[in-house]
């Protein structure tokens, strides 16, 4: 079971540790990082004390820099690799009505070189995952055609994975609304799934747990896309109306331990948080996320799958229940940590974070920033 715990790995984002808001307010944190060498100062910190979180996605332009080696090997000074590449396609103005899905090929045009810059800067940084996300979509019946939308989007998503070095991937992330209001290209997980199975083998579904509706079996989704081999990762975060930002795991904790229970024994999915942090301090708040997908990891692990598997056979309804449930109502926590102990880390994370003054410190050294709105720049 300590074994297990090990095969673990949560990639936190860059963008989680600095300031960011709503659309209405950007409340600013003392000491949130600046740019992207105090984001990975981070990161850094989080796997000092989980040992789970060694690598972090970076957001271009946001985290844009002049030499991508020289900033890989201070992630890797620091103990972290650089993790999935995310392009932004959703801040210039000329993307207002898309980027790849754009009714002006200039427009669509711009948003592929973009895409294919981050290819690059994959290469340059030994990142393996290009993930990606668009806000293309329509507001208004009448607004563009869907199938000449469709298309724009395949032939954009497969010159991008012709571009991949091999080993690469590249990751779809599905939304069903917003920012796009009437219709979005890639509204959901089967269109992400067509636009995969079009692009070629490298392309794999990403499922955010936030951009579902009400009420959807998130876990079902993730059986189908594991069985058609198409299940590339997730972005963890908890939603309670409309989107994702709240910490994974606050709002629903059995949706997220029925999610690992299907891809804990799963190969190469990656676990990404994906979380603004809006009024929450910012290393704490991911510090948080990563503990609640670690706890629910280890609760998947203790379901006892032959007896699962008997009362699925029989058709006993109940006692297939029980099984995920008697898993999820145990206390965890003393065998996390019984691995942490093992491992050299601290046994309470929280409490280690909280008395070890690195907060105070970073307050510190990098002050407030002014107050904004929105994402950061």
């Amino acid at each position: 079971m300590l074994e297990r715990l090990n095969e673990l790995r949560i990639e936190t984002p860059s963008w989680g540790y600095g300031d960011s808001g709503t659309r209405f307010k950007t409340f600013p944190w003392p000491g949130a990082a600046r740019d992207v060498h105090e984001k990975i100062d981070d990161a850094a910190e989080i796997h000092r004390l989980t040992g789970v979180a060694p690598s972090v996605a970076l957001h271009i332009p946001w985290d844009r820099t002049d030499d991508w080696k020289a900033l890989r090997g201070y992630a890797e000074g620091k103990g972290v690799a650089i993790g999935a590449i995310n392009p932004n396609l959703f801040q210039d103005p000329d993307y207002r009505l898309g980027s790849i899905a754009h009714p002006e090929a200039r427009v669509r045009e711009k948003a592929l070189a973009h895409l294919l810059e981050c290819v690059d800067i994959m290469k340059a940084t030994g990142s393996r995952d290009l993930s990606l996300w668009f806000a293309d979509g329509t507001n208004y019946a009448g607004q563009d055609d869907f199938r000449a939308r469709k298309r724009r989007v395949r032939d954009a998503l497969k010159t991008l994975h012709d571009a991949l070095p091999e080993g690469a991937r590249m990751l779809v992330e599905y939304k069903f609304f917003e920012p796009a209001f009437y219709f979005t290209d890639l509204f959901d997980w089967g269109a992400a799934l067509v636009q995969c199975l079009a692009a070629g083998p490298k392309a794999k579904v990403l499922v955010d747990l936030g951009h579902h509706a009400q009420g959807t079996n998130i876990e079902a989704i993730v059986a189908f896309l594991l069985d058609e081999d198409r299940l590339g990762g997730f972005h963890f975060n908890a939603r309670r109306y409309a989107d994702d930002d709240l910490i994974v795991g606050t709002t629903n904790p059995f949706e997220l331990f029925a999610i690992l229970c299907e891809t804990v024994d799963a190969p190469d999915v990656a676990y990404m948080i994906d979380q603004s942090h809006n009024i929450e301090p910012k290393v704490e708040a991911m510090l948080q996320s990563v503990l609640n997908c670690q706890e629910a990891y280890a609760k998947a692990l203790l379901v006892d799958r032959a007896r699962l598997a008997d009362a699925q056979a029989k058709g006993d309804v109940l006692e297939a229940h029980r099984t995920l449930t008697d898993a999820f109502r145990t206390d965890v926590r003393p065998l996390l940590e019984e691995f942490r102990a093992k491992n050299g880390l601290p046994l309470d994370p929280i409490k280690a974070f909280r008395t070890s003054g690195y907060a105070e410190r970073v307050a510190a050294e990098r002050g407030t920033a002014a107050a904004g709105g929105g994402y950061p720049t």
